[in-house]
């Protein structure tokens, strides 16, 4: 008899995670397991890469408002979601004005405050049945814990911790109710547990799990040389990723401008969204626009990948970036900040680059690859030489119901 395994995330739109959770639904043998997903929002584009063989199971109403705009829930007349989004907001601020100006800076706890308020106006789902497993795959995880009926439950750890600042004592009853917590790398879990050092016993490695095969077919889906034309003697670089401080692409104006010095000569290309007011500003500050091209959301991202000459990812943190082992995969040659979790994702001057985390030192480090083709040569000759698939990485979630 076939296991039963219920799925939840907020919705899918394009990012490290959402990938991380296709390649785990694509693993999954629906010879072994009938999987039911449930999307908070059918919003992204990832929506329609979702397998046949998975039950997406419908919106609920609901379940939708969580991160909605307020007056638009109000409109279709969730006044009491939007009341206790309100109340969450309102305990927030308290909280956070008892907070070190370091710990305002990277605090990550509002999402917390508001599902936590949100959660007693959420109908149950105890109506889908008894399931073998019950993922929660991003937090908040209140979801998973209190509304599904499950004989396992599991949540996803995908964030460096010594990045972020959360409240201990809200979250870890949460953590705590789980009888797995999955992460995603070892250097994901020291972090983790140094805020969380009660969990220890629940934690389980499961890494993001990512087919070299479906990679390289879906990089063959599409011509993209009209939007990354080939030039002789330039390089094309190319970086993904959503608008935001973890990846700090308002950085890379600065980066081109001292690349520029450096006399090289490249495009680097964007595929990302979200809020660009600070890029917009980076790149009218640095005169960069001739340089550094916005490509905005892309579905498919691989055939940009499979176009470019050097992948970077100038992030300040990742938890194990997706992106980065997807250009492995196409024998790209990656530069990479040295990143808390950095060594963890790739062997320096092997299978690509760590910089470090600064404009100057950055651009000095794709300049110094860009001209020293034997480099290049080297580490695109060991992509080619081992295989990055992870696909095995399955079978531990068959073992977590079998314990």
């Amino acid at each position: 008899m076939k296991k039963r395994i219920f799925i939840n995330i907020h919705y899918l739109e394009i990012g490290g995670a959402e990938r991380a959770l296709l390649g785990l639904l694509a693993a999954l043998d629906p010879e072994k397991v009938e999987v039911d997903l449930f999307v908070n929002q059918h919003t992204g584009e990832f929506m329609s890469l979702i397998p046949d063989y998975v039950n997406l199971l419908p919106e609920v109403p609901e379940y939708t408002c969580i991160e909605r705009p307020i007056k638009d829930i109000v409109k279709e007349g969730h006044i009491g979601i939007a009341l206790r989004r309100l109340l969450a907001k309102y305990k927030y601020n308290k909280y956070f004005k008892t907070l070190t100006e370091d710990e305002k800076a990277h605090d990550a706890s509002i999402f917390q405050y508001v599902v936590d308020e949100v959660e007693g106006a959420l109908p149950s789902l105890y109506h889908l049945g008894e399931y073998d497993l019950a993922i929660s795959f991003l937090q908040p995880h209140n979801t998973v814990l209190h509304k599904v009926k499950a004989k396992k439950r599991a949540c996803w750890i995908h964030t460096d911790y010594s990045t972020i600042h959360v409240n201990h004592d809200k979250e870890l009853p949460l953590w705590n109710g789980y009888d797995y917590v999955a992460s995603i790398s070892d250097d994901c879990t020291k972090t983790f547990l140094q805020t969380f050092p009660e969990l220890s016993d629940k934690i389980v490695l499961i890494e993001n799990i990512l087919s070299p095969l479906f990679v390289r077919q879906q990089a063959e889906m599409e011509d993209v040389s009209d939007e990354m034309p080939f030039d002789e003697g330039e390089t094309r670089i190319l970086t993904i990723g959503r608008y935001s401080a973890q990846k700090k692409i308002e950085g890379i104006p600065h980066i081109c401008a001292e690349m520029e010095k450096m006399g090289a000569n490249f495009k680097w290309y964007i595929i990302g969204y979200g809020p660009d007011k600070l890029i917009q500003e980076a790149l009218d500050k640095y005169q960069m626009r001739h340089r550094m091209i916005l490509l905005g959301k892309k579905t498919n991202p691989y055939p940009y990948i499979k176009a470019c000459d050097i992948y970077s990812q100038p992030s300040v943190y990742e938890g194990k970036s997706v992106t980065v082992r997807e250009a492995q995969m196409l024998y790209k040659p990656v530069v990479i900040t040295d990143y808390p979790t950095a060594k963890s994702q790739v062997r320096n001057g092997e299978d690509g680059l760590i910089v470090p985390l600064d404009e100057k030192e950055t651009a000095k480090g794709i300049v110094d690859l860009i001209n020293n083709k034997e480099l290049q040569s080297k580490i695109e000759e060991y992509l080619k030489d081992n295989d990055f698939g992870n696909e095995a990485e399955v079978d531990k979630i068959y073992s977590l119901m079998a314990r």
